[in-house]
Order: C-alpha cells, then sequence, then structure tokens
C-alpha cells in the first residue's frame, strides 16, 4: 500500500526533473549561439533525411487522409438529406486538412521516423561514450549534435506539411471523382468558398512548433540516454510517447491563442 501511495509521487517528481533538465539542455543549445556558424553546415545532411527521405511516406498518408476525409463528408452530407449540399465537401476537405489533419498526421508519423531515429542515433553515441569522446576534443556536443537537427526539423516540416497539404486535397479530390458521384466543379467550388489563406498559415506556424518540439524531445532523450542498449530502446520508446503527448497539447494551446 505504501508503493502504490509513493508511486505517483515518484513520477511526479520524475516529471519535473525532466521537465528541467530539458529546459536547462535548450538553454545550453541557445548559449551555444557562438559556434553554430562551424556546426550549422550539418543541418545539409539532417535536411535530407528529415525532409527528403519523408516525402514519400509524408505524401501517402497525406492522400489517404484527403480520400477518407471525402469518404466521411459525403456520408454525412447523404445523411443530411439535404439535397445539392454535395459542394460543401471540398470545403469540408480543405479547411480540415489544412488546419488539423495535414499538420497533426505529418508530426505523429515523423515522431516514430524522425524523433525515434534521432533518440537512437544520439543515444547510442551516449552509450558508447562517443559523445565524452567529443567533450575530449574540444568540440561541443550540444552544438554539434542537437543543434542541426533542431533546425533541420524547423525548415524542413513546414515543407512537409505543404505537401501533405496538396496531396490530403488531392486525395479528396480523386475520391470524389472515382468513388462519389461529385465533379470536379463541385469539389473546387466548395474548396474555395470556405478558404481562408490565414489557415494555411496557422497550419504551417503548428507545423514549426510540431518540427521544433519532435527533434529536440528526441535529442533530450538521446542526449541524456543511460543504460546500454536497453536504455537505447526505453529513450526511443520515451521519445515517441512524450512528442506524441506534446503535440496533442500543442495542437490545443495553438488553436486557443491564434484561432
Amino acid at each position: 500500500m505504501k508503493n502504490l501511495i509513493l508511486y505517483p509521487l515518484v513520477i511526479l517528481i520524475r516529471f519535473f526533473q525532466g521537465v528541467s533538465d530539458y529546459c536547462q539542455l535548450m538553454y545550453n543549445m541557445f548559449r551555444s549561439y557562438k559556434s553554430w556558424d562551424f556546426y550549422l553546415k550539418l543541418s545539409n545532411i539532417y535536411m535530407f533525411q528529415i525532409g527528403i527521405k519523408s516525402i514519400p511516406i509524408v505524401i501517402v498518408t497525406g492522400l489517404f487522409a484527403g480520400m477518407v476525409l471525402a469518404v466521411q463528408a459525403s456520408y454525412q452530407v447523404q445523411e443530411s438529406l439535404i439535397p445539392g449540399m454535395e459542394w460543401t465537401i471540398g470545403s469540408v476537405v480543405g479547411e480540415a486538412i489544412l488546419l488539423e489533419l495535414a499538420p497533426m498526421i505529418t508530426a505523429l508519423v515523423m515522431t516514430g521516423k524522425i524523433g525515434a531515429t534521432i533518440a537512437a542515433e544520439i543515444g547510442t553515441m551516449r552509450v558508447t561514450e562517443q559523445i565524452d569522446a567529443l567533450e575530449t576534443l574540444s568540440l561541443d556536443p550540444i552544438a554539434y549534435l542537437i543543434v542541426p537537427r533542431v533546425l533541420a526539423g524547423l525548415v524542413m516540416f513546414p515543407v512537409l506539411v505543404i505537401i501533405a497539404d496538396f496531396f490530403g486535397i488531392f486525395g479528396g479530390l480523386i475520391a470524389c471523382l472515382s468513388t462519389l458521384d461529385i465533379n470536379s466543379y463541385q469539389f473546387v467550388k466548395g474548396l474555395k468558398s470556405w478558404f481562408n489563406p490565414w489557415d494555411a498559415i496557422f497550419g504551417l506556424i503548428k507545423a514549426v512548433h510540431f518540427g521544433f518540439a519532435i527533434t529536440s524531445i528526441a535529442c533530450y532523450f538521446g542526449f541524456y540516454t543511460t543504460g546500454g542498449a536497453q536504455g537505447v530502446g526505453k529513450s526511443t520508446m520515451n521519445t515517441v510517447v512524450a512528442s506524441c503527448v506534446t503535440i496533442v497539447i500543442l495542437d490545443y494551446f495553438l488553436a486557443e491563442i491564434l484561432l
């Protein structure tokens, strides 16, 4: 019984300790700005890994997200029994993709792909003492390992969301033309009628925040990995869980503040 009472307290203490360590790591990252010009050239490598290599999976997820959304919107229109409302499907697809689905689905997919990879890479370097070797060579491990990855996430996540936006809307159009009794004119009419440029900008703002959150959290868990191979696996798991929770929380607060 005593252990059951103390366990939530221990978890709470570890949580706040982790938040403190994360903030300290981010502070050290920004404090190392004097050496950024020496390490930022490494960002090109991570931009390729985070952005270019992730395009196929972003295309697939965005395409089918738009198709599923169009089918479900058509179902709702048919259930409403209001004739002539088919054109609204384009507006529903466009708004949902730009505001929510493209940034959110892209972030969650990239959490499993990019976040886990970053945590495993840096965690392996930690347990094999490669980070300690960097310090002995008078290299700043934070500026060398973390800054280029975070910068790559900030730059490439909006690009991936733009791609997801395009293919999500395109997927909705494909579903309307192939399986639903809706032509392209009706779809585009609905898309144009409710389109607001701020919706697309808001999605990109979320992409920037999600990119920073995913890469920085992954770097944090990787940088503080302990316990050998088992610790690397634990850090990878914690990265995915913490990033997903953070994305959902950020999604709410950004919507509450900016919409």
